[in-house]
């Protein structure tokens, strides 16, 4: 059976003896980011996301983007995507999801570019099905 990116996130972890918070310190990442993706709420990371957790496992990148699922157009336009993400940025609330109609669980992760500058990354997930926007 196929491991999902939050059992192989959990399994590696574990297997190096760190903490969630020791991942965290060794991947340059947010704790509350490591806890999504092993709760299984991250299905689909950002570049420099996946490179830095691998960095911290101790892996390749492509070993984490194997395990990845990238559900953004299988229902979605882009254009409505877009205008989520204005919308979680604007810090609309009562979002519902374009899939289902359910509601929409949504945050503004921060994050730094190389020069060390804020960049503002909207997300949101839907409490029923699989919609996401990372």
């Amino acid at each position: 059976m196929k491991k999902t990116l939050a059992q192989f996130v959990q399994e590696k972890r574990d297997n190096l003896g760190l903490s969630v918070k020791g991942l965290a310190m060794k991947s340059n990442l947010d704790v509350n980011l490591i806890e999504d993706i092993e709760a299984g709420k991250e299905l689909f990371l950002a570049v420099t996301v996946r490179q830095n957790l691998a960095k911290g496992l101790k892996c390749h990148p492509d070993e984490i983007r194997r395990l990845e699922k990238d559900f953004r157009n299988d229902f979605v336009s882009q254009q409505i995507i877009d205008s989520l993400k204005e919308l979680i940025l604007n810090g609309a609330g009562g979002l519902k999801c374009p899939k289902c109609g359910a509601s929409l669980i949504t945050k503004v992760e921060k994050m730094y570019d190389l020069e060390d500058n804020l960049v503002l990354h909207p997300k949101a997930h839907c409490s029923k099905c699989v919609f996401q926007i990372h």
